[in-house]
């Protein structure tokens, strides 16, 4: 399995949100397709995934192969673009009013763009939690495309955050795992003692500091209250939980990382090689990591464990929340062919086909209940993955969540609250100050 390539969405989002709604107006109004209709297997279906590349790209254009052959009326037109190029494709094809009639999608304010822009259809009645197609996936994975108690997404393959941990280092420190925040934060001078970096951390691109955040948010403010202040419209982020997190946050940052030689300035991928090369006993990453720190020249499989980070004594959030994100689809609800559209969709998350993209050389765990499976996946990926599935509720990535100025707001906030430029009160100001400014 590989790393994500992450990338701050933030501009590119609030880019795309121009292009939905700017081209909106002036159009011929088209009736929204009935997903639930019987499909007609005739005609060319076109999708726009992320899958561009080695190996990935031959996911699809297996699936597009294997459906014709049950459907010979049916040609799939393939569009395979990178975790890069999907962006600027997706924005120039809104733009031309040319969405395909399945086209890739993030969670958070990036499908919200499709979905408050007429472009996504309503796929509650085939996909909702009591559907036989829904009751197949996470119900955490379903919620993450759901907006205003409609569900519009298709999540394909699922990710969070834990922290990954040396087993062999922890055993050497004399310490067990953490069970509480408080714990986690003691369990860092034994390990400096023990010759380890207690946890790895590099945040040259800001967003790493954001999943520290984000995580510590869902423990320290109530659900209703965080998803509120998501939004401009909708946000006060008055609650003292706020500064609390930022607060466990530096604790754990001056007390458990590396501070001199300046996080600011080191790369995310420098974090993990030094878990994976033994040199620090923690490294928090994505279940998408997990395989590239075990790797040939990693730790061995065996002494690689993960959990949680640890719910803070106290706290007043939801201590069910993982933060985490699943990627998929959504379907174009101008499409004359939506209905085909769900039947190739349902076709691609088969429990077959989920196993397949869940199994080297993808490594892409899906959503689909019971496709990851301990032998087709490492056991610290099943773990996560089951995890992720059974999770009341997931929490997105900051800076993909909310509307870019207020995503920037936390990026600099983060940097700034890392190198001791500002005060947790300090950060959370700006933020403040950010989303009231685009009310």
């Amino acid at each position: 399995m590989r790393p994500r390539a992450r990338t701050t969405l933030a501009a590119l989002a609030g880019a795309s949100l121009l292009a939905v709604t700017g081209c909106a107006g002036g159009q011929p109004e088209t009736p929204a397709a009935d997903v639930a209709a019987a499909p007609q297997y005739s005609g060319t279906l076109s999708v726009l995934t992320k899958f561009a590349g080695d190996p990935d790209s031959k996911y699809f254009e297996g699936l597009a192969a294997e459906y014709s052959k049950l459907h010979p009326g049916v040609k799939v037109q393939l569009i395979q673009e990178t975790d890069q190029s999907v962006k600027d494709k997706t924005k120039t094809l809104t733009a031309s009013n040319a969405l395909p009639d399945v086209f890739f999608s993030w969670t958070g304010n990036w499908a919200e763009n499709f979905v408050r822009g007429g472009r996504a259809a309503d796929l509650t009645k085939v996909i909702g939690p009591g559907t036989p197609w829904g009751k197949t996936f996470g119900k955490s994975s379903l919620d993450a495309f759901a907006y205003d108690g409609k569900y519009y997404g298709i999540p394909l393959y699922n990710n969070g955050k834990f922290m990954g941990y040396n087993k062999a280092a922890f055993a050497k420190a004399g310490i067990k795992v953490p069970a509480t925040f408080e714990e986690l934060i003691a369990s860092c001078a034994p390990l400096r003692k023990a010759g380890y970096e207690p946890i790895a951390f590099g945040n040259k691109d800001g967003w790493p500091a954001l999943h520290y955040f984000q995580q510590l948010f869902a423990y320290n403010v109530p659900p209703a209250t965080l998803q509120a202040d998501f939004h401009p419209a909708t946000a006060k982020l008055d609650h003292p939980g706020y500064v609390t997190a930022l607060k466990q946050f530096k604790t754990l940052v001056d007390q458990c990382t590396d501070t001199r030689g300046g996080t600011n300035g080191v790369l995310y991928t420098s974090a993990q090689e030094a878990l994976a090369r033994g040199k620090a006993a923690m490294y928090y990453q994505e279940v998408l990591e997990f395989e590239s720190v075990t790797d040939a020249k990693g730790l061995k499989a065996e002494d690689f464990g993960i959990f949680p980070l640890p719910v803070p004594q106290g706290a007043g959030g939801d201590p069910g929340t993982i933060e985490g994100a699943p990627e998929g689809y959504l379907i174009n609800a101008k499409s004359p062919r939506a209905a085909l559209a769900v039947d190739f969709m349902k076709f691609v998350t088969s429990v077959e086909n989920a196993k397949k993209l869940s199994a080297p050389p993808y490594g892409q765990p899906s959503t689909v209940i019971g496709a990851v499976t301990p032998e087709n996946s490492s056991k610290a990926v099943y773990e996560g993955i089951e995890l992720v599935n059974k999770a009341p509720r997931l929490v997105p990535w900051l800076d993909t969540v909310t509307v870019p100025e207020v995503a920037d707001a936390w990026l600099a906030g983060g940097e700034a609250l890392v190198s001791g430029g500002k005060t947790p009160e300090q950060v959370l100001e700006s933020v403040r100050q950010a989303s009231a400014s685009v009310r």
